[in-house]
């Protein structure tokens, strides 16, 4: 894939049921599963992930900065999996190498939604924008990921 992102924003696709089949197994156990995170659509360029804000507050009884980062990383993570998929084979994988978030806003309640699009797709690295929203659509958090795309080893 080149170095572009959906430059039309379309929506990426629903997870599809292989996917999620997939992907369930090692979810499990994970902070993903403990947050209550759910991936709705997702493709290498993109994709939405969201969770409740209850369970994930901080002392304030706000929605914690850190499961905001970690609802963002989560999304970043599995469309630069894909990526890498793409560009290495079957085994491929990516981690997280840089992340930094601004907070606008905080949520108390409901579920917010993580939008995922990506900066730069590339062989070796792939970065993306998330901007997570609550459910009246106000911007929350704007944070982008770095990721570096590993073939299988």
């Amino acid at each position: 894939m080149t170095d572009s992102s959906r430059p039309d924003h379309t929506v990426a696709p629903p997870l599809s049921p292989e996917l999620r089949a997939h992907f369930a197994p090692l979810l499990r156990g994970t902070l993903v599963e403990r947050c209550g995170m759910e991936l709705l659509t997702l493709d290498a360029a993109g994709g939405t992930i969201t969770m409740p804000v209850e369970g994930n507050l901080q002392p304030a009884r706000l929605l914690h900065g850190g499961a905001t980062i970690a609802l963002a990383e989560t999304i970043a993570s599995f469309c630069a999996i894909l990526q890498a998929r793409a560009a290495h084979g079957e085994k491929a994988q990516a981690v997280g190498t840089s992340v930094s978030a601004l907070h606008h806003r905080s949520a108390r309640q409901g579920t917010v939604t993580g939008t995922c699009r990506a900066l730069h797709l590339g062989r070796q690295v792939a970065n993306y924008l998330v901007e997570v929203h609550d459910e009246q659509g106000t911007l929350l958090s704007t944070i982008t990921v770095a990721t570096q795309l590993l073939p299988p080893r």
